[in-house]
């Protein structure tokens, strides 16, 4: 399986990365599966430079604040429009009950106005496994002020454990558990942002991955442009054994 980081900027679009996107590609069958966890404010853009994205097989949403969804609005244009072309089936879009109405809502003017023509949405529940061709999706309700997922993602026998946007919970386990990749929210900062049910910090991204075992490798991500990332960097180091990661705009690495 092939990660790529399109966008990690965390709440907003930042002057070197898009908000979050995420594209995961796998061989199947002689053919190269695409799926995106998160399609964010700026994304869509610089996912033209890894991927068609009219060639992607679905897009899975961890919830519906703009930084995760609002390029959906950009992707029914291109699907629209194409002068290749209109896409001659519907993309399947995974997230959150309302995900349709949400998308409509951002896509409208003076009112929402439908996507179901080139949209397929799918509703996910907590712990309802799903599947997109060879990728094996576990949604797992995280702590957010909206409905949110994180997923477990499993393909040619690697697991990414991605977390969205979220605080320490109940959740945080068994989404992570002996995933060779962990990709954690770490919009917040040690000593500065002390309200709680919204983030992680790269601190409580480690005791996260460290409680819930097996973890190899462990990525902070949803960094907002004000963070200093070797600050949360070195934060999650005073208590992750091993090397902490952070997210690179851009970057593809091979699972």
């Amino acid at each position: 399986m092939r990660l790529t980081v399109v966008g990690c900027s965390g709440s907003f679009a930042g002057p070197d990365s898009p908000a979050s996107c995420y594209l995961l590609e796998t061989e199947h069958k002689d053919r190269t599966w695409r799926l995106l966890l998160d399609l964010g404010s700026g994304a869509l853009g610089p996912l033209q430079r890894h991927t068609d994205p009219l060639a992607l097989d679905a897009v899975v949403l961890s919830h519906l604040h703009p930084d995760h969804c609002l390029d959906l609005t950009g992707l029914h244009v291109m699907r629209s429009h194409s002068p290749t072309g209109r896409s001659r089936r519907r993309l399947r879009v995974y997230g959150p009950d309302g995900t349709a109405e949400r998308i409509a809502r951002a896509h409208g003017v003076e009112q929402a106005t439908d996507v179901t023509d080139v949209f397929t949405f799918v509703t996910v529940r907590d712990r309802r496994e799903f599947t997109v061709g060879p990728f094996r999706l576990v949604p797992i309700e995280v702590t957010h002020p909206v409905e949110a997922y994180g997923y477990r993602v499993e393909a040619g026998g690697v697991t990414i454990a991605y977390t969205g946007d979220t605080d320490s919970g109940p959740g945080l386990s068994p989404l992570m558990a002996d995933a060779e990749l962990v990709l954690a929210d770490s919009a917040f900062v040690e000593g500065r942002d002390r309200a709680r049910g919204i983030h992680l910090t790269g601190r409580r991204a480690a005791e996260a991955a460290l409680a819930a075992g097996g973890v190899q490798r462990l990525m902070l991500t949803h960094l907002p442009s004000w963070n200093d990332p070797e600050v949360c960097r070195a934060q999650a180091a005073e208590v992750w054994p091993g090397e902490v990661e952070l997210a690179e705009p851009g970057r593809t690495y091979e699972l």
